[in-house]
């Protein structure tokens, strides 16, 4: 009897499941096709785009290099004496000819006024000699030839006397002016070396002081010798652009032109030195400075020019992403031929006015769906001059 009960249970259970399966087919599961119809769509991959542009694209040489003032005078005394004036401070900008230094001119004075009154009594005897000879020609035979030739003589001697009296008179002169020591270029002066009351001699090493002209200025920078065949064309066309900027990139300080390349390479380094000449009108570049150089070598015409952003390296080179009409992306593997300032120029692979991703990428497959949204121009051409 209780056999009997068990297998009624057991029947009894699977019935209901069977029933309950059966339910659940019919009114609860759904159709595979209503099931993808309801699964929602993969969404757009959110990215930022940009025009690649065609531009005309400056190729510049980078490197390093020094300011130098165009000429550096290191001054000096011509004369000996003690300095009774100084006229200039230090870091001053001065003028050709303005005055520095005034020595003490008392012995120079002195001299030069000793050498004027000794020409004065040369030339009283020279205007007594020619009396002299004037009344020996007069006297005609009464005087003899040996008198007259002698007082010619002597007028001959007085007249040389006399240059030699001016010859000295110059000579006092410009020591007398050297007394007082004159700006021989226009530059900015630098320290002294020199206090009131020194005594100062022409032997002197040391000098007075300094001066560096900064109106023009030069900036002396190297270049690879592998560069040369270009540096020379672009030189011989017309002197080339030079950018001087911020040891950091980011400042434009000056632009210069350049003047001169080295006449020889240097063998240990393989660099040759090249020599830029700047107005520098504001001052923005001084001696000894350190500069990062820009040299324009060529420009190209009608490149098509990208945001470095755009750029992505893969395995097997360097892609970028673009995106059709219909916004999708799409892969091109290119070539970049040069690069600056946030800005590449593609040699191969992409085509003016096609849009390219610069941002999200890490997201992207080729094909897929993207949400654009237009870059920030500003950003790839910030270091731009």
């Amino acid at each position: 009897m209780s056999r009997s009960r068990t297998i009624g249970w057991v029947l009894l259970l699977g019935a209901l499941a069977a029933a309950g399966y059966f339910g659940w087919q019919k009114f609860g599961a759904e159709h595979p096709a209503q099931t993808a119809q309801k699964a929602p769509a993969r969404p757009a991959v959110p990215v930022k785009i940009a025009t690649a542009e065609k531009a005309d694209f400056p190729v510049y040489l980078t490197g390093l290099g020094t300011v130098q003032g165009f000429n550096t005078v290191l001054v000096r005394t011509r004369v000996d004496g003690q300095i009774n004036k100084i006229d200039f401070k230090e870091g001053q900008f001065v003028r050709q000819g303005d005055t520095l230094v005034e020595i003490d001119p008392r012995p120079f004075k002195a001299a030069l006024d000793q050498a004027t009154a000794k020409k004065a009594q040369d030339e009283a005897n020279l205007a007594n000699a020619k009396l002299d000879l004037q009344r020996f020609t007069r006297l005609g035979e009464f005087a003899t030839r040996q008198q007259t030739d002698t007082q010619r003589s002597q007028v001959a001697q007085l007249t040389a006397q006399i240059e030699a009296d001016q010859a000295a008179i110059d000579n006092a002169q410009t020591q007398f002016d050297y007394a007082t020591v004159k700006a021989p270029i226009t530059g900015v002066v630098g320290l002294r070396q020199v206090d009131v009351g020194n005594i100062v001699n022409a032997a002197t090493a040391t000098g007075i002081v300094s001066i560096a002209q900064i109106e023009p200025i030069t900036v002396i920078f190297t270049a690879p010798e592998d560069q040369l065949p270009e540096i020379k064309a672009a030189l011989a066309a017309s002197p080339p652009e030079v950018i001087a900027m911020s040891t950091d990139g980011k400042r434009v300080l000056s632009i210069g032109t350049l003047a001169l390349i080295n006449n020889q390479v240097d063998v240990s380094s393989g660099t040759v030195r090249l020599k830029a000449i700047f107005d520098n009108k504001d001052h923005a570049l001084w001696p000894g400075q350190s500069v990062s150089t820009r040299l324009l070598i060529k420009t190209l015409k009608d490149a098509t020019v990208v945001p470095d952003d755009a750029v992505q390296h893969g395995v097997n080179g360097l892609y970028a992403y673009s995106v059709s009409a219909d916004n999708k992306a799409e892969l091109h593997w290119i070539k970049v031929s040069n690069s600056i300032d946030g800005r590449s120029v593609v040699a191969e692979g992409l085509s003016p006015g096609q849009q390219v991703i610069t941002a999200g990428q890490y997201k992207v497959q080729p094909g897929a769906l993207v949400a654009t949204a237009v870059a920030d121009a500003g950003a790839s051409k910030a270091g731009q001059p």
